[in-house]
């Protein structure tokens, strides 16, 4: 054991010296996925903000530009054009420059004053289906709190939208639920709380594999491993050695994205980070062993570079990190099983949005050490030692 350790520690510190003085990896390493922290955590939102929006308001009246002005204050909506006929605001959206119309009926305010009901078209361009939902949803939420105010029930027209957008007025004599909301783990629902996190995981994913997917193939391409071949250092040695640093530097990349994390984006840290840590030590055996993997059965770093893209985009959009694992096919949501990726982006969320302890993270923390074992000892196999 102890020949074993002393082997790996010297090849190890080999390797480090060697990704400290090439300033070009080290950015790579620490700069790079900061500043894609930084910017990703800003563009991936599901919160849509400034929808261009078309107004066909043929009341014209002091309701009508209340409902119009309300629409413009909820910060979700910008007032792009003003048509005076429903085909114009169609024509807006053939051309794209508006992706809502909103169309007000020249008998709104009258209707509201004599039967306290009325009705608004709303026209949803639903090319983005997932887009076209949420504006829906800020649509409706804004035509049921102006029909509060006023004291009325809001509805749409034949449109794109037929949905009520407001609770139905009681009936007499029929009992009424009163529904009431509260939100957990995340009460001012800012998504960055959400994102921040599977993004930093991500990030460190990426620049770990593709890192130690370009390491043993760099060192075919210049020649040392043959050297290395003919040393009596063994196959679980090299592998070791190889992996060590690159695992420390990946802790070290999340600690620094945690530090950002906290103080840029206010992501909470309500569990331990201590249990983080630990599972994200044995996390990054399986990814940075995935990448070494793919080290030793290519022969180039480009090679090595395409098939890192390829197992990358893969995990990436099967890891729940952008759309919920919930809403994909059932044979997906079976194969991201296999998605290491998507555990340990579980496992993030858990601890330090909701708190949770070990033993609600005991079972992805379990396939993640069954997945190390089986990466660790394929990367090992894998690797042919000549000794010619």
């Amino acid at each position: 054991m102890r020949r074993f350790l002393r082997r790996v520690r010297s090849l190890a510190r080999a390797e480090v010296l060697h990704v400290v003085r090439d300033r070009t990896t080290m950015a790579q390493i620490i700069i790079m996925p900061l500043v894609q922290l930084l910017i990703l955590s800003n563009a991936a939102t599901f919160q849509i903000r400034n929808t261009p929006m078309t107004v066909v308001d043929l009341d014209r009246t002091m309701t009508s530009r209340g409902l119009i002005q309300r629409f413009v204050a909820s910060g979700h909506f910008d007032v792009d054009g003003r048509m005076t006929s429903p085909a114009q605001g169609n024509e807006a959206l053939v051309r794209g420059t508006a992706t809502m119309v909103l169309t007000i009926p020249d008998n709104f305010e009258e209707s509201l004053v004599r039967t306290r009901q009325g009705s608004v078209q709303i026209d949803l361009n639903a090319e983005k289906g997932s887009a076209a939902g949420v504006v829906q949803s800020y649509t409706s939420q804004i035509l049921a709190a102006y029909g509060r105010d006023v004291g009325t029930e809001l509805r749409p027209t034949t449109g794109s939208v037929r949905a009520w957008m407001a609770e139905p007025p009681p009936i007499p004599g029929v009992p009424r639920i009163d529904t009431r909301y509260q939100n957990w783990f995340n009460p001012t629902l800012n998504y960055k709380h959400y994102m921040v996190p599977g993004i930093l995981v991500a990030l460190v994913t990426m620049i770990g594999t593709l890192l130690t997917a370009q390491n043993i193939a760099r060192e075919k391409e210049i020649g040392t491993l043959e050297q290395l071949n003919v040393t009596p250092i063994s196959r679980a040695q090299f592998i070791t050695a190889k992996l060590l640093p690159y695992w420390m530097l990946a802790l070290l990349d999340l600690s620094l994205g945690l530090v950002v994390a906290k103080l840029v984006f206010h992501v909470p840290m309500e569990g331990s980070l201590v249990l983080l840590f630990g599972c994200a030590a044995v996390y990054l055996v399986v990814a940075l062993g995935i990448g070494l993997w793919i080290s030793t059965i290519v022969e180039t770093q480009q090679q090595a570079m395409f098939v890192s893209f390829f197992v990358m985009m893969i995990y990436l959009l099967m890891s729940g990190l952008f759309t919920p694992i919930d809403s994909m096919p059932h044979w997906v949501q079976v194969a991201s099983q296999f998605n290491p990726v998507r555990h340990f982006v579980t496992v993030a969320r858990a601890i330090l949005i909701k708190g949770a302890g070990l033993a609600e993270v005991a079972k992805p923390m379990l396939i993640l050490v069954v997945f190390g074992a089986v990466v660790l000892t394929l990367a090992i196999r894998q690797h042919s030692k000549r000794t010619a």
